[in-house]
Formats: C-alpha cells, sequence, structure tokens
C-alpha cells in the first residue's frame, strides 16, 4: 500500500486532474473523493475519461473523512480551504491548490478575494532557494499555479 491520499474539491478541473494523476501514480493509494454539489454523483459522471474510477462517488466534503487519509489535496475555490483546514487535525498534511494560503500580506489578500484572509503556508515551489527544506518540513503547503510560477521562476 502507498500513501493513502483525499482529494476535497475533486469534481473540478483541478481536482480532476488529481485524480487522474493520483490513479496513475504506483505509490499513491486514492481515499476520500469529495465534491460539495456533486455529492453522491459517481465520479465518471463528471470525469468520463477517469474510467479506472468507475464505480466510486463524490461524497461529501467533511474534514473527518479527510483526515483518514495520510495527504490531503484540496481543489476548492479561492477562500473555501481555510474552513475545511480548521475541521482537519493539525498533524494532517495539505496541499491547498486555491490561493486561499498564498499570500502573506492580508491587504494584498483583500485587494484580491471577498474572504478574511486566512494566512500564509509554505509556498510549494522547490525551484526557489531553500524551499525544497521548507517543503519537506512543512505539514501544510500552498501550491503555485502556473501564471504565478511563470512568473516567480523569470524573476528568480
Amino acid at each position: 500500500m502507498g500513501v493513502r491520499v483525499a482529494v476535497a474539491g475533486a469534481s473540478g478541473y483541478a481536482g480532476g486532474e488529481l485524480l487522474r494523476l493520483i490513479a496513475a501514480h504506483p505509490d499513491l493509494e486514492l481515499g476520500p473523493v469529495t465534491a460539495g454539489t456533486k455529492a453522491g454523483a459517481p465520479v465518471t459522471a463528471v470525469h468520463p475519461n477517469l474510467a479506472s474510477l468507475a464505480g466510486r462517488a463524490f461524497e461529501e466534503t467533511v474534514p473527518a473523512l479527510l483526515a483518514s487519509a495520510d495527504l490531503v489535496f484540496l481543489a476548492l475555490p479561492h477562500g473555501e480551504s481555510a474552513a475545511v483546514v480548521a475541521g482537519l487535525p493539525a498533524e494532517t498534511a495539505v496541499i491547498d491548490l486555491s490561493a486561499t494560503f498564498r499570500l502573506a500580506d492580508p491587504s494584498a489578500w483583500a485587494a484580491y478575494y471577498r474572504t478574511p484572509h486566512a494566512g500564509q503556508w509554505v509556498y510549494g515551489l522547490p525551484e526557489l532557494p531553500g524551499a525544497r527544506d521548507q517543503i519537506r518540513a512543512a505539514r501544510r503547503v500552498a501550491a503555485p499555479r502556473c501564471h504565478a510560477t511563470a512568473v516567480i521562476l523569470a524573476l528568480a
């Protein structure tokens, strides 16, 4: 058995890509697969390309369910991850794909988002100096997205 992985927000584009990558990874075991409004629906009804997940249905996004995994990916809309994380034990390893925990400055967050600033996690860009050690030591990581990665790497 490999690392048991949960995906919250699995019915969206990023969540579907995570499911595809996890299903093909030899060292990962797919655990809970959750979605908000799609809870109860078959995974293949939303992601027909994931035939290997036929028979799996999306579950409700409940922190206790997610906490049963070794690693939790949050593929939720910006600002929604904070509420889910608040219900997870501190030792739960989490990678958030939204912008929720990327910005350190609350005023910068407020300029772009309507939810309260949730704080900042380690930024998951291992190409930056010293970042690999920070990521390795962290239990919570804010994953960069493609545009941010392109700009930050160009500046670095």
